[in-house]
């Protein structure tokens, strides 16, 4: 079981461990031992996260997220598979953390009045900058 916070913790039967092998240091070694490993957490059929959770865990994951619903965490970072293991869990752990923190509302405001006479004097001074670029006009 990995536990998330005090009130959300994942099962053993959602989470799948696969290991491959990896292609990261290792040396020959690399060629023989599956140290990578690929996390598999069924999150769109997980029974402790809420939906909003899940929607949020969705944007975050991006390429991660599979079309049946799951979030695939691969690591090859080290030599060590169990290393690797523990690793693809925090990663786990720290995605569904930051999907818990609830999006602060945007609250649409206006420009004001100096901002907008500042922006507009700005913009009349680098016109009159730009105009004074041409060519000059040779004298006679």
């Amino acid at each position: 079981m990995l536990k998330i916070n005090d009130r959300i913790s994942i099962e053993d039967w959602e989470l799948t461990e696969q290991f491959v092998r990896a292609s990261g240091p290792g040396g020959q070694n690399v060629n023989k031992v599956a140290s990578a490993v690929e996390l598999r957490f069924e999150a769109e059929r997980s029974p402790n996260l809420p939906d909003p959770v899940k929607r949020r865990l969705k944007r975050l994951a991006g390429r991660r997220w599979t079309k049946d619903g799951a979030l695939v965490i691969q690591c090859d970072e080290t030599r060590h598979q169990a290393r690797n293991r523990d690793i693809a869990r925090n990663r786990l752990a720290e995605l569904i953390t930051r999907a818990l923190e609830k999006p602060k509302p945007r609250i649409a405001t206006r420009p004001t009045l100096g901002s907008k006479k500042r922006r507009l004097k700005a913009k009349k001074v680098r016109g009159e900058v730009k105009a004074l670029r041409g060519n000059v006009a040779p004298e006679e």
